[in-house]
């Protein structure tokens, strides 16, 4: 097995700013596509980053994501959620419950609330005049508005729901107490949703099928833990995304002033923007199951491995001239940014008309978008597991 010594780990995750591709990922891809880094948590694990070997692992039933949880694995940071929740998907597959949640992720039962919400925000933001915060005053919103409707939770109580994601995706190399607290905290505004008559969506689905024979076996706590879980893990996933693409786009101003001049274009843009997207800050973790041939190297079983998303959608052996943005790539889809094998994000066809529905509509209010405030002055969030400014200034 191919080792390298400690004194020549890099450490990872990299820069945590959003605007420009870490600097150490053009040697990684050329030279060293498999390589030992040194995580938070002080563990040693194998960064993968060209795009056939990301594919691969996240392909490869013999690197697990749920033994990443296990006792005394090296971790790329502290758990922030109980290990048994790591698998989040497979459990809600065992539990019976795929089927309506896939159902309640369908985008065409959110389409119109999404294009009618997504036009009463842009429309508030005209209204109360620029500057304005887009993450603040318009992403976020949008991301738990959408999540609040699907699940059946009152659009007035998004706000609670969302201050827990601050702690939740912490990445810290020690427990965080406060994510144990939110997380019992939410697990029981849950549980009072599966006992609220009223609840419709997603959660009063589960609730309808609590105590029925095919699902006896399934506890309140499961129940609630679908309903924690897609609103943080959703919430934060398309946020963080729609954030980096809005980005994109503002410093790409060609690319804004194209898509503002033929909203047709739209729907095919927002993979190349997930393409060029670099909102996922960390790596996709797996656990060897047996010893593995990856490229030059052997991954021991007990190993981690941590696919470089940001890297892989940049591999110039995947993608011609990757750094430039281009409206008519005709692979653009291929990427990795919504993951890939048996953990295929089942939000995908969702996240995309979100993000669509988006773009259009802040393009078709305010063509002329633009940051507020030099690229520069942007603080980009540290210790967290999606890259995203804290605020993202514009005018227009």
């Amino acid at each position: 097995m191919t080792t390298a010594p400690d004194t020549d780990l890099l450490d990872f995750p990299f820069s945590p700013r959003g605007d420009r591709l870490p600097e150490e990922v053009p040697a990684l891809l050329r030279d060293r596509p498999v390589t030992r880094v040194r995580t938070i948590a002080g563990d040693r694990a194998w960064l993968v980053s060209s795009y056939d070997l990301c594919r691969q692992v996240l392909e490869d039933d013999r690197f697990s994501l749920k033994e990443t949880s296990a006792p005394g694995v090296p971790r790329q940071y502290a758990l922030t959620i109980p290990p048994e929740v790591v698998n989040n998907m497979g459990n809600i597959t065992g539990a019976g419950l795929r089927r309506a949640v896939m159902r309640a992720l369908n985008p065409k039962a959110h389409a119109d609330w999404m294009e009618r919400y997504a036009g009463e925000l842009a429309d508030a933001l005209v209204a109360q005049g620029a500057p304005a915060d887009l993450r603040r005053d318009f992403a976020v919103p949008y991301s738990t508005g959408l999540h609040c409707r699907m699940l059946g939770v009152p659009p007035a109580d998004a706000d609670r729901l969302y201050r827990s994601l601050h702690t939740a995706f912490m990445n810290s190399p020690r427990p965080v107490p406060a994510a144990a607290l939110n997380w019992d905290r939410d697990i029981a505004y849950m549980k009072d949703r599966l006992d609220d008559p009223d609840t419709a969506g997603l959660m009063g689905e589960l609730a309808a099928l609590r105590g029925t024979p095919d699902y006896a076996q399934v506890s309140d706590e499961m129940f609630a833990t679908v309903g924690v879980t897609m609103f943080g893990a959703g919430v934060i996933s398309v946020m963080g995304a729609l954030t980096m693409m809005c980005t994109t786009l503002l410093l790409n101003r060609e690319v804004r002033d194209r898509l503002a001049a033929e909203p047709g274009l739209v729907p095919t843009a927002v993979d190349e923007l997930l393409r060029v997207n670099l909102s996922i800050a960390d790596g996709l973790p797996r656990i060897a199951l047996d010893d593995v041939r990856l490229g030059d190297v052997t991954v021991a079983r007990g190993e981690l491995v941590l696919v470089l998303v940001e890297a892989a959608n940049h591999d110039p052996d995947r993608y011609d001239d990757p750094h430039t943005i281009r409206l008519d790539r005709p692979d653009a889809g291929t990427h990795l940014s919504f993951g890939g094998g048996a953990h295929y994000c089942p939000a995908t066809a969702l996240g995309r008309k979100h993000a669509e529905v988006a773009i259009r509509v802040l393009l078709d209010r305010m063509p002329r978008l633009d940051l507020a405030v030099p690229v520069e002055q942007l603080v980009w969030r540290t210790g967290f597991m999606k890259r995203i400014p804290e605020r993202l200034p514009v005018h227009w």
